[in-house]
């Protein structure tokens, strides 16, 4: 906010609970200022839902921490309260509203990823502007022409100090007594190149300091594989310090060690802090949010049914918010109609514990052992056979307050984030349904975010024809899902089938299983990532950590997508790249060319694999994949086989019409692209 909170801040809606209401105080919002108004684009009409409106500023929450709805936010007991016993918080929002709108329409909310907003970026074609304003914001405005109202509200208490990303301020948790609580941390690095010096924060975020630089908790470890054992580093070999124009400078936030850390080292830090932010507030920072749009009459982003998007990280918060049923608010009403869970695979994450680090994520060889793969996965209730432990994602969550739930993943959530786990047994032994309110999609071939098209020479693997990253577009299906997910909640539209890899069909299978095609310059991978079962100690229950690094023990099966001929991912819903193909799209990515161990995967990325243009380049490489020659006779061919796979995805609701057209103009450049060659 630093820029914005020497403005002038005008009230424009208060809610406050009623004097004669019996029992608990219940006062969810009890605030929205608004520092900003913006017409859109000088007051442009978006079809029947007219001109739109910006608005940025803030929203306050108080809650009680005796409602039984606020009963899961840890430490929120241990949080310093008003003079009607409520703690306060508050929070950054911004709303893009219709002008003429009424509250009988949707809201739509996407929890921002790292207080960021993707939403037009990813459904509209958009930028990833933070106070959107031009027409290149809103690409093809999809979103507002659908006259949905578009809510962002701040809920991660870490995000860095910047205008441009949404952020919580919340309280910090104390001990009854009044003194400070303190509790252990852990950072870890996969080290890029040699330095000296490291950062705690993970991604820019702030970080928790140490407490006593030379406290005995404190301490450093080195490794050479995610499962290796971990070399102390000797406490006089390093220091809580960072390297400075006058040289080293003592830094609570940072590590230096004069010999340095060499590239591909794991560096692992556990350390103790203080002054825990109650992390928790931000899933009820979410809920009141949207329990005020709908039954709220003076909201400023009124509505009749409210969906929510949440991408990577705030998708895995969705699947948090689920399982600790925070989709009924402190009245006991359904908060969320709809959720659109994307690329979250099978994780929920640090988001409602003692000094929880929100941005920690989890993948194979990036962010190790943090609380984000854990047990339950699927929406079903399960049995965990080692543990004996019986839980769902849905188990903890008013059975009448179930919202209709699209889980959306692309293959690289499949290698990376333990994906099959949401629909598959305990063991990996079988296929798990989803419900009746959920469908689950797998976007095969994707990457976890796609890439440019073409990808970047500087991305291509050392000695050879592949790339390390690649540019499947699934947005084009993703924004088909999100209008049936629109018409399921706002009109009880059926949504098509779910579509994804499935144990008794043979398209998901263990990795051994995996019928690669032997491309020569390509490599193939060995290890996909695991949930681990981890014991954080005797208190994890409770939302505080007492062993860092956690214990480990045997991790869940993971399964991955079978494949064709090609490489190309055979289950779940092919995009026209893969229907009429030119290259392999493979979701996974070896750590070729790296520095640490190259067998292991990729953070993220997929790798490309144009086919060989002729036989006599086939024959060349010694590829085993079919040249683009022997599958099309010519460009025409080729667009002909790209529009007929278009069609098809129309018909099965994979593809809106409209966008028919900009799925065959891509085949088509990728088409010039491989014939240039």
């Amino acid at each position: 906010m630093s820029s914005r909170t020497s403005a002038r801040w005008s009230l424009i809606a208060l809610a406050a609970a009623s004097a004669s209401v019996v029992g608990p105080i219940r006062a969810e919002v009890v605030g929205i200022e608004i520092v900003r108004r913006v017409d859109i684009l000088g007051g442009r009409s978006f079809g029947a839902a007219g001109p739109y409106q910006l608005l940025e500023g803030r929203i306050r929450f108080a809650l009680d921490p005796a409602n039984p709805a606020n009963a899961s936010i840890v430490d929120l007991a241990a949080a310093p309260r008003n003079a009607k016993g409520q703690v306060e918080a508050w929070a950054d929002f911004a709303v893009l509203r219709p002008i003429r709108a009424g509250n009988d329409g949707v809201v739509l909310f996407e929890v921002s990823n790292r207080g960021l907003k993707y939403l037009a970026n990813i459904l509209d074609f958009g930028t990833m502007s933070a106070h959107p304003s031009t027409k290149e914001d809103f690409g093809d405005a999809m979103l507002l022409r659908l006259g949905l109202t578009i809510v962002w509200v701040g809920w991660q208490h870490d995000v860095p100090a910047d205008p441009d990303r949404l952020g919580l301020h919340a309280p910090i948790a104390v001990d009854p007594d009044g003194a400070p609580l303190t509790g252990l941390v852990r950072a870890d690095w996969v080290v890029p190149r040699a330095v000296r010096s490291l950062p705690l924060a993970h991604g820019a975020h702030v970080a928790y300091p140490a407490l006593d630089p030379n406290g005995a908790d404190n301490t450093l470890t080195v490794r050479s594989g995610r499962y290796a054992p971990r070399q102390i580093v000797p406490r006089a070999q390093w220091r809580f310090a960072r390297e400075g124009d006058g040289g080293v400078i003592d830094d609570p936030r940072w590590i230096y060690r004069e010999p340095g850390f060499e590239a591909g080292q794991i560096v692992e830090l556990v350390y103790r802090s203080g002054e825990p932010k109650v992390a928790g507030i931000g899933l009820a920072a979410i809920r009141d949010a949207m329990s005020y749009a709908k039954y709220d009459a003076t909201s400023p982003f009124a509505a009749k049914h409210a969906i929510g998007f949440g991408i990577s990280q705030t998708g895995r918060l969705l699947r948090h918010f689920l399982y600790q049923g925070f989709n009924s608010d402190e009245r006991g009403r359904q908060v969320f109609d709809g959720l659109l869970i994307h690329v979250a695979g099978g994780g929920r994450g640090s988001f409602n514990h003692r000094f929880a680090q929100p941005s920690r994520d989890a993948h194979r060889y990036d962010a190790f052992f943090y609380p984000t793969d854990l047990f339950p996965f699927t929406s079903a209730t399960q049995t965990d056979p080692v543990t004996g432990r019986t839980d769902g994602l849905y188990a903890h969550l008013d059975p009448t307050h179930l919202p209709r739930v699209f889980q959306v993943n692309t293959g690289y959530e499949y290698w990376g984030r333990a994906a099959s786990a949401i629909h598959t047994s305990s063991d990996g032994s079988r296929d798990v349904e989803p419900p009746p309110n959920e469908r689950i999609y797998h976007l095969a071939g994707g990457q976890h975010v796609p890439g440019p098209m073409p990808p970047p020479e500087s991305t291509r693997h050392p000695e050879s024809r592949a790339y390390r990253g690649q540019p499947l577009d699934y947005r084009l299906p993703l924004r088909a899902l999100f209008a049936n997910l629109v018409d399921w909640v706002q009109k009880g539209i059926a949504p098509p089938p779910s579509a994804y890899p499935r144990i008794d069909r043979g398209d998901l299978v263990t990795i051994d299983r995996l019928r690669l095609p032997p491309i020569p310059d390509l490599g193939r991978p060995t290890v996909v990532h695991q949930a681990d079962r981890l014991d954080f100690g005797v208190r994890w229950s409770e939302g505080i950590i007492d062993q860092e690094p956690p214990t480990l023990g045997p991790p869940f099966p993971a399964l991955v997508p079978q494949v064709d001929s090609l490489g190309n991912e055979t289950g779940g819903v092919r995009t026209v790249e893969l229907e009429a193909p030119l290259a392999s799209y493979l979701p996974w990515n070896l750590r070729k060319g790296l520095p640490g161990d190259t067998t292991e995967l990729t953070r993220i990325l997929g790798t490309y694999l144009a086919l060989p243009r002729t036989e006599a380049a086939r024959l060349a490489d010694r590829d085993p994949r079919p040249s683009v020659a022997s599958l099309y006779r010519d460009r025409g061919d080729y667009l002909a086989r790209a529009r007929q796979a278009a069609t098809a995805l129309v018909a099965r609701r994979m593809l809106l019409p409209g966008d028919v057209e900009r799925a065959l103009s891509r085949a088509a450049a990728h088409w010039d692209r491989i014939a240039k060659r």
